[in-house]
């Protein structure tokens, strides 16, 4: 009787256990930080091209928003000038990852907004990355920094 019982009980708590993992991988893939497992993947290599300097490959990957705002020689001016004035970066530290469904403001659908605080090489800041996901991609739309460096 007690095998019996042990039986059910380890049965039962791998039962759970599975339902515990198909519940999460049917509710979308997340990492432990919200962020979609897609959106992670562009943002981190958003964030390596920006740091390389890779402005030209920043702007042809983003979404057609960004490049609706600014020419690639814009893109590039801005982000060289940020860099120049800021240097490069020490620390990044997540602070939030927030997903927003609009359709209206400043960028309309879904998008994912980020933000870091950053340490650079001349002063800290705050970094924004707004990515918007079009048919199930995710797509650089914003990139903002505030910082009194800026200044």
């Amino acid at each position: 009787m007690k095998d019996e019982s042990k039986t059910k009980s380890a049965t039962l708590t791998v039962v759970a256990g599975c339902l515990i993992a198909l519940l999460s991988s049917a509710c979308g893939e997340r990492l432990r930080s919200g962020i979609p497992a897609g959106a992670q993947s562009v943002l981190d290599t958003t964030i390596e091209d920006i740091d390389a300097g890779r402005y030209e490959k920043l702007y042809y990957e983003a979404a057609d928003e960004w490049r609706k705002d600014a020419t690639l020689d814009e893109s590039r001016a801005t982000l060289q000038k940020l860099h120049g004035k800021l240097g490069n970066v020490r620390t990044r530290n997540l602070l939030t990852a927030r997903e927003e469904q609009t359709s209206t403001g400043p960028i309309p659908g879904h998008s994912l907004v980020v933000v870091y605080q950053t340490s650079f090489e001349h002063g800290e800041g705050m970094e924004t990355l707004t990515l918007l996901e079009h048919g199930g991609s995710w797509y650089l739309a914003r990139y903002f920094v505030s910082s009194n460096a800026l200044k």
